[in-house]
């Protein structure tokens, strides 16, 4: 599961807003600034939205047990 840190750099990465990422990831601005900030436990059917929508833009996901926790850009999806 991608963590906190890893959606605020990918949506760093691209130069996406919060609004841009609820947009994309069809979730509320609210459900993003809390999963980024760790406020609340977030449902898993919005880490997975958030997920989709990064990885569908390029993003890929690189677990701490690989390299050390991060994210890289790949390729966007043409499938927008």
């Amino acid at each position: 599961m991608v963590t906190a840190a890893q959606i605020r750099a990918a949506r760093a990465l691209l130069g996406w807003s919060q609004q841009e990422l609820a947009d994309k990831a069809i979730v509320s601005v609210n459900a993003i600034n809390r999963l980024e900030r760790e406020q609340v436990d977030s449902k898993m059917s919005t880490f997975s939205a958030v997920e989709r929508a990064l990885q569908r833009a390029g993003v890929e996901f690189i677990s701490a047990a690989e390299k050390g926790e991060g994210v890289r850009f790949v390729r966007a999806d043409r499938k927008r």
